[in-house]
């Protein structure tokens, strides 16, 4: 291997992973919150708001005002922090081998050279000893992990996979009266449509959303163990809860009044289980749609498709985009239930172990992204072939024997005679065997029901025994 280029070399940076290299045009927009680059950003925004709040709250004495120049100058550090910023920040990071303290002595700079663009009147030079002032690194990270997640969560996850589920929800409403054989068990068994199997993934995919959709981000900023010692040692008189909880909450986030030096982090447990839930129905989902397409249920359109099927077998138009959603949503699914599990536990008042761990949160929503993509892009692809249901319905008539064994019972109840076992006579009729329509209708007429009801089931044919499936499909826009 020595006489071969050495990859890890190459400029650009070749990916080490498929998110960042292979399927990056699908996750890209989670960089822009999820990224390193985009964690120092919201560090930095942590950094600036918190200066700026101590200041406009005058509780440090001796401290100056902000001007509202001051404070616009210290915000176009956030909105301006780009390829430069990002190469900075990493060059001070060298120096400190911390980078919590690498984004304060940024900072820092950032107040020296205020002059220049303010002019000589500025207080920025002035307040250098205010940025991080009683912070631990943990007060600004938990607060921009949870800016970030938020953001991720709020401004991408979640439009995309809602917008997923609402082209499932349409595709039910167009079939909800595609009557189709079900298969319970991988058996032939009582008609359904497929516009209510789909309803019922699009139901439970909504559920999901509808708790992601309400988490709950917390935030602390409390000092070294939680106890803002060193806020009432330096400071003391100042109602410090007040002002924490002031600032978290002007972050937009949940104050958490009881943390150790770390914020808990049990509201990223609770949000990645429920990311994980919606990935495992969304899985159901991929998997069902994948056997509905091998029935032939499903046509795909090799225009939608835009790919060779098969390497040796040109004939083939392969389900590619539902098996690459169950493999990224099985990974998607493993790193949140790591994340979820390791993340409610810190040794005493603090150790690491979330820190490494929390630099995975990216990675895990960028498989759920992707496989949410492919779902998308695969579904744009299908056409309903209706003579498929309708033909696989014609050739199991023997599932109309749950009908005519329950009107069997009903005519009893009701008074009939000669309904003596229901069950046991349509299990000698149906199983193991085919029935066909005419079987089926000489069986029927054979078993002296009342008029009525034999006229009912004498009409009824497997594409027309789907009780209320199509009716029920309306509960998606309730």
């Amino acid at each position: 291997m020595t006489d071969r280029v050495d990859l890890a070399t190459l400029t650009p940076h070749v990916a080490l992973g498929a998110l960042d290299g292979r399927y990056r045009r699908a996750v890209a927009p989670l960089t822009n919150h999820l990224s390193e680059a985009a964690l120092n950003r919201a560090r930095v925004h942590v950094e600036v708001e918190w200066l700026i709040h101590l200041t406009d709250e005058a509780v440090l004495p001796g401290a100056p005002r902000l001007s509202e120049g001051d404070k616009a100058y210290l915000r176009g550090v956030v909105a301006t922090f780009g390829a430069d910023e990002i190469a900075e920040l990493a060059e001070i990071e060298r120096e400190t081998l911390h980078d919590v303290k690498a984004v304060e002595y940024f900072l820092k700079r950032r107040l020296d050279a205020a002059p220049d663009v303010l002019g000589e009147g500025t207080v920025l030079p002035r307040v250098h000893e205010i940025v991080h002032i009683f912070c631990t690194s943990e007060d600004v990270n938990n607060l921009s992990y949870a800016l970030t997640v938020k953001d991720a969560v709020t401004e991408v996850w979640l439009p995309a996979a809602s917008g997923m589920v609402d082209e499932v929800a349409d595709l039910a409403r167009e079939h909800a009266g595609a009557a189709m054989l079900s298969r319970t068990h991988g058996q032939p068994a009582t008609p359904t449509t497929l516009g209510k199997e789909l309803a019922v993934l699009a139901h439970r995919l909504r559920r999901q959303l509808r708790r992601v959709a309400s988490a709950e981000y917390l935030g602390k900023i409390n000092g070294a163990t939680g106890t803002y010692g060193a806020h009432a040692v330096s400071v003391p008189g100042v109602d410090w809860e007040a002002v924490a909880r002031s600032f978290v909450e002007h972050l937009g986030l949940t104050w958490n009044p009881l943390t150790t030096q770390i914020e808990s982090h049990d509201w990223q447990a609770e949000l990645y289980a429920d990311v994980a839930r919606f990935n495992r129905v969304l899985h159901n989902l991929a998997t069902d749609v994948w056997t509905y397409i091998s029935l032939g249920y499903f046509r795909q359109r090799l225009s939608a498709q835009g790919s060779t099927g098969s390497s040796t077998m040109p004939h083939k138009v392969n389900p590619i985009r539902f098996e690459n959603a169950e493999a990224n949503l099985e990974i998607s699914s493993a790193l949140l239930d790591t994340l979820g599990s390791t993340l409610v536990t810190s040794r005493l008042q603090r150790d690491l172990t979330d820190s490494s761990t929390q630099r995975n949160i990216g990675t895990a929503f960028g498989h759920s992204l992707l496989a949410i993509d492919n779902v998308r892009r695969g579904l744009a692809g299908l056409d309903v072939d209706g003579d498929a249901l309708a033909r696989d319905l014609d050739g199991n008539w023997e599932v109309l024997g749950e009908a005519v064994q329950q009107a069997m019972r009903a005519a009893s109840i009701a008074g009939a005679t000669g309904m003596e076992d229901p069950y046991e006579r349509l299990k000698d009729l149906t199983r193991g065997r085919r029935v066909d329509g005419p079987g089926m209708r000489e069986f029927v007429a054979g078993l002296g029901l009342p008029g009525d009801v034999e006229a009912r089931l004498l009409a009824l044919e497997p594409g027309t025994y789907t009780g209320l499936a199509e009716r029920l499909v309306r509960h998606l826009d309730a």
